[in-house]
């Protein structure tokens, strides 16, 4: 059975009939069964052929006969196509049965396939009622995969409110930016009309496990009127309040709502509201991880931010944090404040005021993860984005901090003005923050060693990685390095607790990759972050470049989008020249990847040739990871 795997016969036929007609669908086809009473000499030898079939291909066949006064034809056969499910439950009953071994099981398994065990679906019937009647009413990027209805929200706030009257929304944005994080978490889905696989809105989206359609770009979006429109159907006005859909595993946009099933993995691991013993899906993933964990040689981490993200993580089998992002901490409750007070700061002092307010807060967070963690290594990036991201863009909310601060909205204006950049993605962030403002940096510090020592404390053990990002230049590094290991030595000695960490460099820019070798002699670790490594590597804007970037791959210029796989001819040489030189200057150099190319197999595989340590992606990602690394090393075995 092509559509759970049921080890039965299966198929269809017709009296007087081609095989177009059954095809085309004009015609109701009776089940293969009623071929017996009809015709029981044809249907004995059907099913010894099936079983000749199988035994010889090992593996379900898809079989095409016609019956011609009362003679049995053989037209052709081919390997069946299936649902994820029935991949899944083929492979494992045919090791069962000793047909095949746990290797070629794992290698006829699309690692994408478990996003079908791992995230909600349309209930299939709808989803084809909604298909005929026209009810999709644009496409995007298939960025979060997954299946979420809800009423149409247009802001964060209004997400909120929505979720906490008990209704599931889905936040419809042009873009997002941090300070919509409150809003991305309480809805189901995501719905962007611009930007692309390694967008904002995509990023986030999957590290929390939230559907994402994003750059969809025929969206027209009225924040003022509350309402969007798609370009091309004048039918089409879907206001806030109302239904839709989003399928995130084909990018579709559907209007009304359609129900959904859900996964029952999750149910057993993250919502315990299923055992393990219902849950015939649970123990087929359970054995396929079991299977994919005794061949595969890199590591699998995670991208998180919280101890939610941390704990999900972990019961998908992560073995550490590859990347967490500290800025979207700055954004949870009371932190916001504090942090738009060091923003304005006009003098080190005033900074370092604010920077003390931030301190126990982030030591706080840090504190959480690390009790999660419980002794597996966590790499910590420091500030990344440019510090106008952190202040708010629209009056109202310039004059609700111009009260709370006791400030002047014109002085707020100014700053915002101040800060402001052509282009922020090559601007004033990541460690040229710190290494302008070093306080910010010991703050972060303070923070991270602080809670490592107040989790030892409680009994537990830490591993943090402190990761510096944006190193294009080693005194970078070595300006940074040297305030980390300052701070470091000042909370052992006020403490009295002796702790062990790391400090390593996120490598995310070409000159970066080029000076791998002398960076190494500072740093520790490596990570690269393929997601602005691709954007400057070929001079491509992540969030720009979705209205020409499909035509591309269509033309064969790139064969996949570089934002979702690793262009090995272009990124790759950077990589694997940074891999060579830095384990020259450090032959046990940890070396990483935590851009999005992470969760990605083929990208995965190039990372296993590269001899890295460990992929890092997000935590729904974390299996297919798992999957994706074994089939990369059965088949590198195979090769030698």
């Amino acid at each position: 059975d092509s559509a759970n795997g049921d080890n039965v016969f299966y198929g269809e036929f017709l009296m007087n009939a081609q095989g177009e007609d059954v095809v085309a669908g004009i015609r109701t086809p009776k089940l293969i069964k009623e071929l017996q009473a009809i015709d029981e000499d044809s249907y004995a030898q059907l099913l010894d052929i099936r079983v000749k079939l199988e035994d010889h291909y090992r593996d379900m066949m898809d079989v095409e006969f016609t019956i011609e006064e009362g003679r049995l034809f053989m037209l052709q056969c081919r390997v069946g196509k299936r649902t994820a499910i029935a991949s899944i439950k083929i492979a494992i009953d045919m090791v069962a049965e000793k047909r095949i071994k746990p290797k070629e099981a794992l290698l006829r398994i699309d690692p994408e396939q478990l996003n079908q065990l791992l995230r909600p679906i349309f209930d299939s019937d709808e989803k084809k009622k909604a298909i005929k009647s026209a009810k999709v009413i644009a496409k995007g990027l298939a960025a979060g995969p997954g299946a979420a209805s809800g009423v149409v929200v247009f802001n964060a706030q209004d997400a909120v409110r929505v979720k906490n009257e008990g209704q599931d929304c889905i936040l419809v944005r042009v873009e997002t930016s941090p300070e919509d994080i409150k809003g991305m978490d309480a809805s189901e889905g995501i719905l962007t009309a611009r930007g692309g696989m390694t967008s904002h809105a995509a990023l986030v989206a999957r590290q929390m496990g939230k559907v994402c359609v994003a750059g969809c770009g025929k969206l027209l979006i009225n924040y003022k009127k509350r309402e969007m429109r798609i370009d091309g159907r004048e039918d089409v006005i879907v206001k806030e309040g109302d239904y839709i859909s989003l399928d995130g595993s084909t990018g579709e946009v559907i209007s009304g709502k359609l129900e959904t099933i859900p996964s029952e993995v999750i149910q057993v691991l993250v919502d315990k509201t299923m055992t393990e013993d219902d849950s015939p899906n649970y123990k087929m993933f359970k054995k396929i991880m079991k299977w994919a964990d005794k061949y595969r040689t890199l590591g699998v981490r995670t991208n998180a931010d919280e101890p939610r993200q941390v704990e999900i993580a972990l019961s998908f089998g992560a073995e550490g944090i590859g990347l967490t992002r500290t800025e979207h901490m700055f954004f949870g409750e009371g932190k916001i404040s504090p942090m738009r007070e060091m923003i304005l700061a006009k003098t080190k002092e005033e900074r370092e005021i604010a920077l003390a307010k931030l301190l126990p807060l982030q030591r706080k967070d840090f504190e959480g993860i690390f009790s999660v963690m419980d002794g597996r290594p966590t790499t910590i990036r420091l500030i990344d984005p440019p510090l106008h991201e952190f202040l708010p863009h629209q009056v109202s909310e310039q004059e609700e901090m111009a009260r709370d601060m006791n400030t002047t909205v014109d002085a707020i204006k100014a700053r915002i003005e101040s800060l402001h950049e052509f282009n922020p993605m090559l601007g004033f962030r990541g460690c040229r923050l710190g290494t302008i403002y070093p306080e910010i940096t010991a703050m972060q510090a303070r923070a991270i060693f602080e809670a490592t020592v107040n989790v030892i404390l409680s009994g537990k053990k830490v591993r943090p990685e402190v990761m510096v990002p944006l190193v294009g230049h080693v005194m970078e590094l070595e300006g940074q390095d040297k305030i980390i290991r300052q701070v470091a030595r000042e909370v052992m000695g006020e403490t009295g607790i002796e702790f062990k960490y790391k400090v390593g460099a996120m490598i995310e820019i070409p000159r970066g990759a080029i000076t791998a070798k002398k960076i190494a002699k500072t740093a520790e670790f490596l990570s690269f972050g393929t997601n602005d490594l691709t954007q400057t590597a070929l001079g491509l804007s992540r969030d720009d470049s979705g209205s020409f970037l499909p035509t591309y791959v269509e033309k064969g210029i790139y064969a996949r989008d570089p934002f979702q796989t690793i262009d090995e001819e272009g990124v790759g040489f950077l990589m694997k020249h940074a891999v060579k030189k830095a384990r020259k200057a450090r032959k046990k150099i940890k070396l990483g990847i935590c851009g999005e190319h992470g969760g990605d197999p083929q990208s995965i595989e190039f990372c296993h040739r590269l001899g890295l340590n460990y992929v890092s992606c997000s935590p729904f990602g974390v299996p297919i990871a798992r999957l994706a690394a074994s089939q990369a090393s059965i088949r590198d075995k195979k090769k030698k």
